[in-house]
């Protein structure tokens, strides 16, 4: 019995560099550029646009006008430059108009794990790297060198800040955004706050309850006043954390913060604090000009 073959649409373009799984779909006015390797499985709907270097694994499949693997939004990266590109792990779905930029970096591309769903006009800027069971809904996007771990959910137009580092677990509403590193476990409502633990997420994925108890304690004494030091909050972690890994996880992830933690509720909004400082000082509210008081 003869082997399949690649389903090449007789409009696309394939580059000879490419390395085709043998069930590999490719649509109308596709265009594979350079050494792009597709899996098997892997299925192009049509309009999608990938330069390589580029692997996208088996069972992955990508939308109409998604492109994969041009260079990134970088004044310092040249076209031409060499560069590991990017890597798309197994059964994701990307859907129409996701972009993923190839990494400027030569230790690793820009990365993709497994079973994530990029939804509608969500962006992946160069060099960044999330893991598994990732879901982005649509209007979502990491500048430059992001990271985020596994089973993180960002809902619509939420922005992640370049080099800004996202833990396990981690749920953040619509609209927010964030340029400073975000502890695993947390539910960030409002730009750049923390409001509690991802409750919901860690019950459905089968964490024990004395687990989620402990997160819970941590986060009231640790993350939600939003004034302790980083020194201080390691330490206090790290005690916490003796008989419960995923505290220990947070006590880690706080220890390599490079940006800062997000702050919790226990501290003012920026947009209140000026006010609070005023009357304080006892000083009250001054009304300005343009808000409409007589």
């Amino acid at each position: 019995m003869a082997s399949p073959t690649p389903k090449i649409h007789p409009t696309a373009s394939v580059s000879p560099e490419a390395i085709l799984a043998d069930d590999v779909e490719i649509g109308p006015r596709c265009t594979i550029l350079g050494p792009v390797k597709l899996g098997t499985g892997v299925r192009l709907i049509g309009d999608v646009y990938i330069q390589g270097p580029t692997e996208v694994g088996e069972g992955t499949t990508v939308y109409p006008y998604t492109t994969l693997g041009f260079p990134g939004q970088d004044w310092k990266f040249k076209p031409g430059d060499p560069t590991p590109g990017v890597k798309v792990g197994k059964g994701c779905i990307l859907r129409e108009h996701v972009t993923v930029h190839a990494a400027t970096k030569p230790d690793r591309p820009t990365t993709i794990g497994d079973r994530c769903m990029l939804m509608v006009n969500t962006h992946l800027g160069h060099d960044c790297r999330i893991g598994n069971d990732v879901v982005m809904v649509n209007n979502s996007g990491l500048a430059g060198h992001a990271e985020m771990g596994d089973n993180v959910t960002l809902s619509g137009m939420v922005a992640i800040h370049q080099f800004v580092r996202v833990g396990r677990f981690v749920f953040m509403a619509a609209g927010v955004g964030v340029s400073m590193d975000v502890p695993p476990f947390c539910v960030v409502v409002e730009r750049q706050r923390l409001e509690g633990i991802n409750r919901v997420g860690l019950r459905r994925a089968g964490m024990p309850r004395e687990h989620i108890t402990a997160i819970d304690e941590a986060f009231r004494k640790v993350f939600r006043p939003g004034n302790l030091g980083r020194p201080e909050m390691v330490e206090m972690l790290s005690e916490l954390g003796r008989d419960c890994p995923p505290v220990m996880e947070m006590a880690d992830f706080v220890r390599g913060t490079k940006r800062g933690i997000v702050p919790g509720s226990g501290r003012p909004p920026r947009l209140i604090a000026p006010l609070m400082h005023r009357m304080r000082r006892g000083q009250g509210y001054v009304p300005a000009a343009d808000d409409g008081i007589d």
